[in-house]
């Protein structure tokens, strides 16, 4: 099975090369495009102010942080490498963004940063298929009919939820979920193994015909039919 990370973040602001910081940090798993339930989730502290129009978007304030770990302690650095692990790919919205992020904070503890090839954006997906519209991950969640009840505010978990059925959708749509299906099982089994080959039964059925009518129809296929009878064409035998 293909294992992917979706994540999401929320920070003190706009720019990591200004000096922002990670505040939360959110990862849903997943395996063939569906959430496997495992999630990873942390809010940390950023030693520094957090903007008021950040703020604004996610409602976490600097006080409500307080007492909580900072990036570099292994409850949040070394348990979210762990959950990522090594191969998994991690996909995101605006990935540059996250990305940027999540590296400038591995970079001050002198870990090795994620590698951009292990990044999957969204927001590229959305904008190949969906050429100059709205591709926010509200916009998406509202053009595939993703319910957004359950947020309020922007979070890294619920975002990273939605975008988890934002993804499921870029990559397919929720046809993925029909192997679920027996009928869709049978069909997924015939085109894995090619179409059944037909031949006689293991225990024939009895003949629901008689003796005499089976006569007539021999007589019949052979004068008037005869060799254009397409019983003649599969070897079937007439009387």
């Amino acid at each position: 099975m293909a294992r992917e990370i979706v994540l999401d973040t929320e920070t003190t602001g706009l720019d990591h090369r200004t000096g922002d910081r990670l505040i939360e940090l959110a990862c849903v798993e997943l395996e063939d495009y569906l959430p496997t339930g495992r999630t990873f989730h942390e809010l940390m502290h950023p030693d520094r102010d957090i903007h008021p129009d950040a703020e604004r978007v996610h409602g976490i304030s600097l006080a409500s942080l307080e007492g909580k770990p900072r990036f570099h302690h292994p409850q949040v650095s070394d348990a979210f490498l762990a959950f990522i692990g090594e191969d998994a790919a991690l996909i995101a919205h605006n990935a540059a963004f996250d990305r940027g992020f999540i590296n400038s904070e591995l970079t001050r503890m002198g870990r090795p940063t994620l590698a951009d090839a292990r990044w999957i954006d969204t927001l590229q997906l959305a904008q190949k298929r969906f050429p100059g519209m709205s591709n926010s991950l509200d916009s998406l969640c509202k053009r595939f009919k993703i319910s957004l009840a359950d947020r309020e505010k922007h979070g890294a978990l619920i975002d990273s939820q939605l975008l988890a059925a934002v993804y499921l959708e870029l990559r397919g749509g929720r046809e993925k979920t029909f192997d679920l299906d027996p009928v869709a099982a049978a069909g997924a089994a015939f085109a894995a193994t090619g179409p059944i080959a037909h031949g006689p039964r293991p225990r024939p059925l009895a003949p629901r015909s008689t003796e005499a009518e089976r006569a007539d129809h021999a007589a019949f296929v052979g004068g008037v039919l005869k060799d254009k009878a397409i019983w003649l064409k599969f070897g079937m035998e007439l009387g």
